[in-house]
């Protein structure tokens, strides 16, 4: 009796260690668990990062070799001349004359000139969706002035969105100002 005793006392001993020891491994792996998900995480905000980093790389290569000319004359087209819808990037009919009237000037001067087409919006909204806005209303500039004559490796475009504001967000006529489209010309 004595012996069954012994080893029932022992028996019962491993199984309060075994059970001490499984509590133990799973607070290690739910500790684990956790730190993997946030590596996860990191990781993706990482590659978010780093896609965010390239593409400015690559606007500010295109810009570098713009800036290698000289800067010749610059262009202002604002929301009076533009009119471009709110949220739109459609040129009216008066911004198309603008525009062909500067086609003329660079036909006219007849030099091998780069131009810069600089979309900027005004605050309203979300920042990531200025910036899609203002590269939409560039890019409608840069298709209208590739139609009429200006070679397409002549041209870069850029988004500036709402960071580049030229007057104060909080008034009407400052954010009428701030929805622009800006022609660069350099030589």
């Amino acid at each position: 009796m004595a012996g069954i005793a012994a080893v029932t006392m022992t028996s019962l001993g491993a199984c309060a260690t075994k059970g001490f020891v499984r509590e133990q491994v799973g607070v290690v792996s739910t500790r684990v668990d956790q730190h993997d998900a946030k590596l996860a995480d990191d990781d993706n905000h990482l590659q978010q990062l780093d896609q965010t980093t390239r593409d400015a790389l690559q606007r500010a290569e295109a810009a570098g070799k713009l800036a290698e000319g000289k800067f010749d004359y610059s262009m202002v087209l604002s929301d009076d001349s533009m009119k471009f819808p709110v949220s739109k990037a459609a040129l009216s009919t008066e911004a198309q004359q603008r525009l062909d009237a500067f086609v003329d000037k660079l036909k006219t001067d007849n030099r091998n000139v780069y131009v810069e087409i600089q979309g900027h919006t005004d605050a309203t909204g979300s920042k990531e969706g200025n910036y899609r806005l203002g590269e939409e209303r560039a890019e409608a500039v840069r298709r209208y002035l590739n139609e009429h004559g200006v070679a397409l490796n002549r041209i870069s475009t850029i988004s500036y969105g709402q960071d580049a504001p030229i007057a104060p967000n909080n008034t009407r006529a400052g954010r009428q100002a701030n929805r622009r489209v800006m022609l660069i010309v350099m030589s």
